[in-house]
């Protein structure tokens, strides 16, 4: 049997930057990841003409950030993405973007200003929204019908970027910190995967890393932690097979986390730890991608907001409401002939399920609803469908995490999930990286990275300057 330092548990960002760290400093490393790829929650797929993301799409920030420093050092160029929005109404009325473009930067105002004592996200923004119309919008108070689904488009807004599903669930008094610089930064005709394959040596058809041995397709059954500083860390397999390390990183998702943490671990994980699973909420964030053979809509738009009209909404038929639940449509920069169409939430989930003839559907009605009644044109039919599934997916079950009404009781929750398992000399074996266990950048890839390698770090000796 090869005899390995560590075993990394997941090959998202968070497994491959502490898999190829620890290969850095020498060690032996076996990365079992339960899907057929390299990624987790980034899947760049070829589409349309060219590239298009299931999953992460962007650099968030490029100040301090381990995924856009290796662009840098590899001579990658990354393109700022612009995401003005292009307000659209339900019934192809006139709807005016300076008004909704200041809206929408007041709000984010609004949330940059947290209260003092923590509440609904949602809530706070509403009336703090509808203060500033009264005092400098009297006018707009004539349409009541615009500002409540302003406000309803709003709150789409916020749980896409969330991954929740109302805005209402999600605490004013968050942790999360942006990084300085652009938070738009597009990978466009590179595609995301080309950060795995930089880590991996495989960018440019490296010849990879050669202490490092990956088994794709072998998902983890059980992780037995022992006691004694001279056992080793066991791990066992739903294919039958069996591996042995002196320590084990675990980088699955928290929704896995939620769905198997009772059977995952032996002996069973820490009160504190279950609490954190437990108390954590990770969201949904899906995407519907739709190609076409040529461009029909407006070259300079980069963002299509869609604003319903409440009479308009109200004739949508139940078994169609998911369909007001989609609040826009965007040109990803790695595909110059597709169009994405975002949901999230348990609208998200709903869709995921759903035949697939039925949301391409669906989705052409609601851009010619908005973008080609308001512009006089018929939408064409899409040449070809993709869509995410990041909830109905049993290696993921969710998108990211986010901060919610429970952040404030439980301050200490993602530091509970990320603290090691030692064994009776206190030394580290079970170690847990990913997005929820960042303090401070969850729900984003370098947050994952910088977690990945805070774990491969923890293992190696303090004088490493890897």
């Amino acid at each position: 049997m090869v005899h390995y330092d560590t075993i990394v548990i997941g090959l998202g960002a968070a497994g491959v930057t502490a898999a190829t760290t620890l290969i850095r400093a020498g060690r032996r490393v076996l990365a079992l990841e339960a899907q057929s790829r390299i990624g987790g929650r980034v899947h760049t797929v070829p589409f349309g003409n060219g590239l298009i993301e299931l999953g992460a799409e962007w650099i968030h920030g490029n100040q301090k950030s381990r995924v856009f420093d290796l662009t840098t050092q590899h001579n990658i160029t990354t393109v700022p993405q612009s995401l003005i929005m292009a307000p659209f109404r339900s019934d192809g009325s006139e709807v005016d973007a300076e008004l909704v473009n200041e809206l929408l930067d007041i709000a984010l105002h609004i949330v940059d200003h947290p209260p003092d004592q923590p509440e609904p996200l949602g809530t706070f923004i509403t009336y703090k929204l509808r203060e500033y119309i009264a005092e400098h919008k009297p006018d707009l108070l004539k349409d009541q019908d615009f500002i409540t689904e302003f406000l309803e488009f709003a709150n789409l807004l916020t749980n896409n970027y969330e991954a929740s599903d109302d805005w209402t669930d999600v605490t004013t008094i968050s942790r999360y910190e942006e990084l300085e610089g652009p938070q738009l930064n597009s990978w466009h005709r590179y595609g995301y995967r080309t950060f795995f394959e930089i880590m991996l040596n495989t960018y440019k058809d490296g010849p990879g890393l050669p202490n490092l041995d990956i088994k794709l397709n072998t998902e983890v059954k059980v992780i037995r932690t022992p006691q004694h500083p001279t056992e080793r860390v066991t791990v066992e397999c739903s294919d039958g097979s069996s591996y042995e390390a002196d320590n084990v990183i675990v980088t699955v998702s928290l929704g896995v986390l939620k769905d198997k943490h009772t059977t995952l671990f032996s002996p069973p994980l820490s009160k504190e730890k279950q609490t954190a699973i437990e108390k954590i909420s990770i969201g949904v964030m899906d995407k519907v991608i739709l190609s076409f053979d040529e461009i029909w809509w407006p070259h300079h738009t980069s963002f299509f907001a869609f604003i319903w009209k409440g009479d308009d909404k109200r004739r949508v038929g139940k078994d169609d409401y998911w369909t007001t639940r989609i609040y826009g449509a965007s040109r990803p920069m790695g595909s110059s002939n597709s169009l994405t169409l975002w949901t999230s939430g348990n609208v998200a989930k709903q869709v995921e399920t759903l035949p697939e003839e039925i949301v391409k559907t669906k989705c052409v009605e609601l851009l010619q609803k908005f973008i080609g009644d308001t512009l006089k044109i018929t939408v064409p039919t899409p040449t070809g469908i993709i869509r995410s599934t990041w909830h109905s997916n049993p290696y993921t079950r969710g998108s990211y995490s986010y901060d919610n009404l429970l952040t404030p009781q439980y301050p200490e929750a993602r530091a509970w999930l990320g603290t090691p398992i030692p064994d009776s000399s206190g030394a580290p074996r079970v170690l847990f990286a990913g997005e929820a266990t960042n303090l401070n950048h969850f729900s984003t890839v370098h947050g994952a990275s910088e977690t990945g390698y805070r774990e491969a770090m923890r293992l190696l000796p303090h004088t490493s300057k890897i």
